[in-house]
């Protein structure tokens, strides 16, 4: 046993999160499911995110993460801008869910093809992809030890990680217990700021859905 060893864990510093959907794509507006296709910033999503920059300028980040995909990072490079970080790492596993055949068409389209594919979708089953798409236990298995993981690399910093509502999701559900095929009661707004905590064993959520800063006055 090594010298000066107590027998109790030393304690772990926790990682303040704030997490981010990217801004809104021209998909978002229309309601098409976008998945992993690269989507760009809408005209409105870029305002989003230049508001964002401006919410955050004061958090005190050290480090931003982001999905690989164009929307969360554009919406990444504008907090980067604004908070004068000079670095944003990407991550692929913080992308979107696959929803395979589902990927860019409405919900209305997809009942036209695939009705039970769609109740199924629907019904959350968690063993369940669309047409070749990730399932939820999947997606969650995917996202979720990713976003620890930065997590964990740095203790007492606060870090900003810009994915997708379905990253989102996935975090929320795994700091509040709720079960995957629970129905969704919270909101995932484009841009909105949310706040987490890791404490080295789990994530706490600490405020979801802060929109103040898209208002306009």
């Amino acid at each position: 046993m090594p010298s000066g060893f107590t027998g109790h864990a030393e304690p772990v510093e926790a990682t303040r999160l704030v997490v981010v959907r990217h801004g809104e794509t021209a998909w978002n507006a229309s309601q098409r499911l976008q998945g992993q296709l690269d989507e760009p910033l809408n005209e409105r999503g870029r305002w989003q995110a230049e508001r964002l920059g401006a919410a955050l300028r004061g958090e005190g980040l050290t480090r931003i993460y982001s999905s690989d995909l164009v929307r969360a990072r554009a919406t990444a490079e504008a907090v980067a801008l604004a908070t004068g970080l000079a670095e944003v790492r990407t991550e692929a596993a913080l992308r979107e869910r696959s929803f395979g055949s589902f990927e860019g068409l409405t919900r209305g389209e997809i009942e036209q093809r695939w009705p039970d594919d769609l109740r199924r979708w629907r019904a959350r089953e968690p063993g369940f992809g669309p047409g070749g798409g990730e399932s939820p236990e999947d997606f969650f298995a995917r996202c979720v030890p990713c976003a620890a993981a930065i997590a964990a690399r740095h203790p007492g910093e606060t870090v900003a990680l810009v994915a997708h509502g379905g990253v989102l999701d996935c975090l929320y559900r795994a700091a509040t217990g709720v079960d995957l095929r629970a129905p969704r009661t919270w909101q995932l707004g484009n841009a909105s700021i949310n706040r987490m905590l890791w404490n080295g064993e789990g994530f706490v959520l600490v405020g979801w859905n802060d929109d103040a800063h898209l208002l306009l006055p």
